[in-house]
């Protein structure tokens, strides 16, 4: 089995016919669709059945509800290929995407993942296109940096070697999940390449945790960026991703009030205003700063 194609399934009953029939339509035949139907209360279980039935590439997993990630791992546990990949049941992909993926897999034997274009938030006002270049990174920090991952950390627009997943699973009970296990599974690689071709079609949904996310979730943002800080692999960070990871802290200290937890960082650019003044003034004092000023705009609003 060459591709396990894992397909978590909840409440997407509008939608999951178009990313079934996208996914077996991929030109791949030896290929296994996973449908982890986390106990779905609309009509998606029978949808999946029903799938099933008309196709011997897919087989079904269904669970009581226990969230996104172990819907993954649940598919991750079932998984035969020798690649995974994870599509969510609202997305869709090109015309060919896995195909071609597939193909320069073959040709690079020593992928262990390989990253692809993707439109994020699609039909959102904020749309926007994730492109790469065809790259191929030894070194985790160059692929780090150099592409910004910090900001595209999704397990959707990438294929894995299955063996990556040996001792990496997705947290439970987590959100934001993909940037507490995206490092991991980065760690875990040698060669990391991207991409120019493919596109994943990522969704929008109002209802995502994107749109939604509440007060102990930005929490969980926040930590899941603090543990990539603590990890040699990453450090020393460039400014923008501590421009980032400010971003995060200061939304996050403005939403909940507590105390931040960024810690004193070292890196050597000093072009961002924001992080001259983290530099200057401190995490505490920035935070401050901030809650101050959002204050006044909010006022003047």
């Amino acid at each position: 089995m060459t591709l396990s194609v894992i397909i978590p399934v909840y409440k997407t009953e509008k939608t999951l016919n178009r990313c079934i029939k996208n996914i077996l339509s991929q030109q791949i035949t030896d290929m296994e669709v996973i449908l982890v139907d986390d106990g779905s209360p609309d009509e998606c279980p029978q949808i999946c059945d029903d799938w099933a039935a008309k196709d011997h590439r897919i087989c079904v997993i269904h669970q009581q509800n226990s969230g996104l990630s172990a819907a993954r791992n649940a598919g991750i546990e079932k998984a035969q290929g020798d690649y995974i990949t994870f599509v969510d049941s609202d997305d869709y992909l090109d015309e060919n995407t896995l195909s071609y993926l597939l193909n320069v897999c073959r040709e690079h034997p020593e992928y262990d993942i390989l990253e692809y274009p993707a439109i994020l938030h699609e039909g959102a006002p904020k749309q926007e296109t994730l492109n790469f270049t065809d790259n191929a990174y030894t070194s985790v920090k160059e692929y780090w940096d150099q592409t910004c991952a910090y900001t595209h950390t999704y397990a959707c627009n990438k294929i894995y070697k299955r063996t990556l997943f040996r001792e990496i699973k997705f947290p439970k009970g987590m959100v934001f999940e993909d940037t507490y296990t995206t490092p991991l599974l980065l760690q875990a690689s040698t060669i990391v390449a991207t991409s120019s071709k493919g596109l994943y079609h990522y969704c929008f949904n109002k209802q995502g945790i994107t749109s939604t996310a509440s007060k102990e979730e930005w929490r969980m943002l926040l930590d899941a960026h603090l543990r990539i800080c603590n990890s040699p692999l990453f450090n020393p960070p460039t400014e923008d991703y501590i421009l980032n990871l400010l971003n995060i802290q200061l939304y996050t200290n403005e939403l909940t009030g507590d105390k931040p937890l960024i810690p004193k960082l070292n890196f050597q650019d000093n072009r961002s205003l924001k992080v001259i003044l983290y530099r200057l003034l401190g995490i505490n004092n920035l935070c401050k700063l901030n809650r101050l000023f959002r204050k006044i705009v909010k006022r003047r609003t």
